[in-house]
């Protein structure tokens, strides 16, 4: 039991992230944690445990979280194809007609998947265990959280079925499988491939999750601010781009550490921390309620954040 308590902190960690830290849910309805943990929370799971059991690397966990937002937005929620998803047309903005897609929706939501709700919780965890390179379930526990993380998907489709009627063409919906498939195929190839550390040094900690921050929050603020759809999507891509050069470039070098891993999804973190105030939240809440659930997450992810960096740091590089 002991040995699956990081599983289950993750499966927690990980919904709690992508949605209240963000601000995207209030406070009072905290009960929605237990509903979405099955899908976030499952899928973070089966991610990490396949990686680690495979003796791959974060290369595969982002991958394999982008695999996860695709079938999130493309299969679950249908947001990347249904055009008038929550009353709120994000496809118009940068609308690509041949695919039924809007390119600066598709390039943010695939990111916050990929980065916040899968990549920074695994870290985040990863970070305070000692078994950060093993696996932490047994094959009945992996049954167990496979079966959760699909019950999760069919609930949360079932749900916003209810809510919306709209079903995107055969197609679409072959595309998003496609993709999928297509994703787990590069993690897979990117994860059994030998890792080639070079010499050399990284950048501090500190300055690592400062840059973490930098970018990310230089993302928020083109999707909030930046009006133009095709000049949106193509900041976004450029930010995009200059994380992954940055982070492949010093991660490859012998002077990378976890540590550096945790301040990277730190810096990341505290900008979901930030973000969550102009943040307006999907449902109805008072301001009052917003901003208190906005300090009382916010406090809990620099509190974590803290606690996983001091537990890094007697831990080592283990």
């Amino acid at each position: 039991m002991r040995r699956s308590l990081p599983a289950l902190g993750l499966f927690f960690l990980s919904p709690l992230v992508a949605e209240f830290v963000l601000g995207n849910i209030p406070i009072s309805t905290i009960f929605a944690l237990l509903f979405l943990a099955p899908l976030y929370g499952g899928g973070a799971v089966l991610i990490r445990e396949v990686v680690r059991r495979r003796g791959w690397g974060y290369p595969s966990v982002v991958i394999l979280a982008l695999a996860y937002g695709v079938l999130e937005e493309g299969v679950t929620t249908q947001s990347l194809f249904n055009p008038n998803y929550a009353d709120l047309r994000l496809l118009d903005p940068g609308h690509i007609s041949v695919l039924g897609m809007g390119a600066p929706w598709t390039l943010f939501v695939l990111a916050l998947h990929t980065v916040w709700s899968i990549t920074i919780p695994i870290v985040l965890v990863e970070s305070c265990s000692r078994r950060s390179r093993e696996p932490w379930l047994g094959k009945i526990g992996l049954w167990v959280y496979g079966a959760i993380f699909v019950a999760g998907i069919v609930a949360n489709t079932a749900f916003a079925l209810s809510s919306d009627s709209f079903v995107a063409s055969p197609a679409q919906f072959a595309g998003t499988g496609i993709a999928i498939v297509a994703l787990v195929a590069v993690a897979a190839r990117v994860g059994s491939r030998p890792r080639r550390r070079t010499a050399g040094t990284v950048p501090a900690a500190w300055l690592v999750g400062a840059t973490g921050l930098v970018l990310t929050s230089g993302f928020m603020v083109v999707n909030d601010a930046v009006n133009n759809g095709w000049l949106q999507a193509g900041l976004m891509a450029a930010l995009d781009v200059i994380a992954v050069l940055a982070v492949v470039r010093w991660s490859r070098r012998t002077g990378w550490t976890q540590l550096h891993s945790l301040a990277l999804a730190g810096g990341a973190l505290l900008t979901y921390v930030w973000h969550a105030f102009p943040e307006q939240p999907v449902m109805d809440a008072s301001h009052t309620t917003d901003l208190v659930g906005n300090v009382v997450f916010g406090l809990i992810a620099v509190g974590l954040l803290v606690g996983a960096t001091i537990r890094r740091d007697k831990l080592g590089d283990s």
